[in-house]
Parts: structure tokens; sequence; C-alpha cells
């Protein structure tokens, strides 16, 4: 903890001497005996006492508010990664970030075409399908990504067909739900998210009683079984990635965990690709 406020301390200095007044719209009355901003004018900055900001910046005092502390950062200017580093030497634990929504990169759509035999797709956390490549149209349909199916949460809990392909569905709607807990928590003011919730609360009982117990959940990969109509049943594993650049969208790939669910994979896959070049 020692060690840690005085880390904190020199951050803060340091950050303070590297902003002008004019860059924070303060007149520059003259010579300074420092560069950059004042203590007393960084806490007018960030609506915080001087007393109390002086005995932070020399590490006396305790574990800061999350709100306090991005009052400070706003006045410092600092950089997204900047104000991580803040609340992570502050208070020991990181903010949660945040959302930067931006549209489908060209480069994740050719890393979803670059993989032909490997159904994937790209959600946000909203769970709402973004992107999706053909394989995953062979493997969950040419509707995928559209319509009822737009969004992995309400295909998994409104649409009878979805449930009964998923061998384990108890298990994996569960943790559907603790997981869009998660991104509640995460973005609690956002109409889509709640709209999504508040439409699974009212059209499914199990999503209703999962919600009310308060199950958190948060994956990131596993495996899960599927039965087919024509491929039959399929061993899958999933790993989902998150992008880094605020958006919060995930990439979701699908593996065959064994050789007669890759042979049946494949199948699919080169049907799909037939009947598509046959409609062409």
């Amino acid at each position: 903890m020692t060690a840690r406020r005085g880390e904190l301390a020199a951050f803060l200095r340091a950050a303070r001497e590297r902003v002008r007044p004019a860059d924070v719209g303060l007149p520059d009355l003259g010579r300074r005996r420092t560069p950059g901003l004042r203590r007393q004018e960084v806490a007018e900055l960030a609506a915080v006492s001087i007393d109390w900001y002086v005995r932070l910046e020399q590490g006396r005092v305790g574990t800061p508010g999350s709100a306090v502390l991005d009052g400070i950062a706003a006045a410092l200017q600092l950089s997204p990664a900047e104000r991580v580093h803040l609340h992570l030497i502050a208070r020991g634990e990181a903010p949660p970030p945040p959302h930067v929504p931006a549209p489908l990169s060209g480069s994740l759509r050719a890393v979803l075409d670059g993989m032909p035999l490997l159904p994937a797709y790209v959600m946000d956390f909203r769970f709402d399908i973004l992107a999706r490549n053909a394989a995953a149209a062979a493997l969950f349909g040419r509707k995928f990504g559209q319509d009822e199916m737009d969004n992995t949460a309400r295909m998994l809990f409104l649409v009878p067909e979805v449930r009964e392909t998923n061998v384990d569905w108890a298990a994996f709607a569960r943790e559907m739900v603790g997981n869009l807990r998660v991104n509640q928590a995460r973005y609690p003011d956002d109409p889509r998210l709640a709209e999504v919730v508040g439409e699974l609360r009212a059209a499914s009982r199990d999503f209703a009683a999962w919600w009310d117990d308060q199950h958190v959940h948060e994956r990131s990969r596993g495996r899960k079984r599927l039965r087919h109509e024509t491929a039959g049943l399929m061993t899958l594993d999933y790993d989902m990635l998150a992008a880094l650049d605020g958006s919060d969208q995930r990439l979701f790939v699908l593996t065959p965990a064994d050789e007669a669910s890759e042979r049946a994979l494949r199948g699919l896959v080169t049907a799909h690709a037939t009947a598509l070049a046959s409609a062409s």
C-alpha cells in the first residue's frame, strides 16, 4: 500500500506538470515556479477540496472513490490508458471501460470470411449478431443473424428449434443469463440491453427465474453439444475473443471437439457452399 501511494503521488505530479493552463481553458497569469497546473487548479477542475487533493498527491489519503478519480482524470486530461492506470494505483482495480460504439471493421470481417470451415460470428455486449460467416449459416441456418435470430440470447430462449438443438440447453442458457447480468452492470443505461432483458423476462419463465436469483457468470470458452437435424450430434468447443478498442465486440468461434464432429461440420459447410453455388 505504501509503495502504491508513492507511485500515485509521483504519477499525479507528473501528469499535473504536463498540462498547461491554456489546455484546460485557464488564463496563464505570468511566470510559475513549476511547469503545468497548480494543485489548486486541479482541485477546482476536479471539484474536490484543495486540502484533500494536496493530501492525495502526497499519498496521505485512503482509497479515493471511482467518480472522484474520473474527475481528476478529466482535469488532468489523461488518456484512456492513463485513466485505467490511475484507478489501478489509487484503488487497486480497473474502472469499467467506457463503451465506444464502432461499426464492424473490415479487418474483422476478413477474419470471419477467412475461416471457411469454422463457424464464427461477431456480436456486441447485448448479444446482437453484427456479422457471421458462411460456416455459421451452414450450422445454424441461413436466417442466423436476421429477424428473430438476430440476437443469441433471444434465440436461445425464444426460438424453439434453437432450444431443441442445444443438448445441454439449461446449463448454457443459465450461463447466458449470468453473462447478461454482468453486461448490464457495465452498461446500466444502455436502452437496447434493457430492451433485450425486459423482453426475455416477460416472455420466458426460465429467464425470469434465473434473472431473479442474481446469478452472475462471464464465459469466454467452453464446450457445447448440438443435435443437428441432418448432421446428427456434434460436440463443439467455443472461444470468445474480445476486441480491445472499446467497442466491446466479441468474436465467437466454434471448433469441432472430435473427429466425428469435424466430419459432420465439414459436410454441413460443403453442402451449404454447394447450395449457394447452385442458386447463383
